[in-house]
């Protein structure tokens, strides 16, 4: 059997200036990862990253701790099947159509504005993010130039099905990535209703681990979400 491990990219800053940049959070997710790793000296065989900064930026750095403590770091081979969706362009498209034949709708969009402090804006902003991604799933978000779901998914699935199959049995390999192909990835290997993709990737940490079991017969899941790596809890992120 083989391994693919999915990291989830460091914190980044999403709806922000520099959306696709590690925050210092991110940074300092990535760097705990790196020495995670190099205390029981961790080799892979493969090593993938999407074309997205903070996907590449998060596998950088682990590659600068196994280099400073010398342990080998394959080539990292850029595979833009493992980007994440364009979050920014879905709830641009979505959230005035929504609006347009939701009044509740409208009034948990007015409400983010509204909220008392930071911690409640997010959770609100999530209900929102949410309801859009569903219409975007459900294919009632269409726009020229927007990627739509059955697309995101396809493409996913073809990068880890092109990561799987080549090369030889017993590899272990690992592919830097964001929490939207991980939820298929995970969705797909449980065969899962596809609706679970969506449910699965609210839920994935940033910098988390999730690891596939792998044959050329079958695929299983054996680690989800894990963090062993983040010590402190204020490194505990979700976005």
């Amino acid at each position: 059997m083989s391994s693919l491990v999915l990291i989830r990219h460091g914190q980044a800053m999403p709806f922000q200036d520099a959306p696709d940049r590690l925050s210092a959070t991110g940074e300092a997710q990535a760097r705990k990862l790196g020495a995670f790793w190099t205390l029981p000296r961790v080799v892979f065989d493969e090593v993938y990253t999407g074309t997205l900064a903070r996907q590449a930026r998060t596998a950088e750095i682990v590659a600068e701790c196994h280099a400073q403590a010398g342990i080998p770091w394959p080539r990292t081979q850029v595979v833009p099947g493992l980007d994440e969706y364009d979050a920014e362009g879905i709830l641009a498209a979505g959230i005035p159509r929504l609006s347009a034949r939701d009044e509740a709708f409208q009034a948990l969009v007015a409400q983010i504005d509204r909220a008392a402090d930071r911690a409640e804006r997010n959770r609100r902003f999530q209900r929102v993010f949410e309801a859009v991604m569903r219409e975007w799933q459900g294919g009632a978000v269409a726009i020229l130039g927007l990627e739509p779901w059955s697309a995101f998914r396809d493409r996913v699935a073809a990068a880890i099905t092109k990561i799987t199959a080549s090369g030889r049995s017993g590899r272990r390999v690992a592919a830097f990535t964001s929490g939207g192909p991980i939820g298929v990835a995970v969705q797909r290997v449980l065969q899962a209703p596809e609706r679970m993709a969506l449910e699965l990737n609210w839920r994935i940490r940033n910098c988390s681990l999730t690891e596939i079991v792998f044959s050329k017969e079958r695929a299983s899941l054996d680690l989800f979400n894990a963090t062993p790596h983040l010590d402190d809890p204020s490194l505990e992120t979700y976005r």
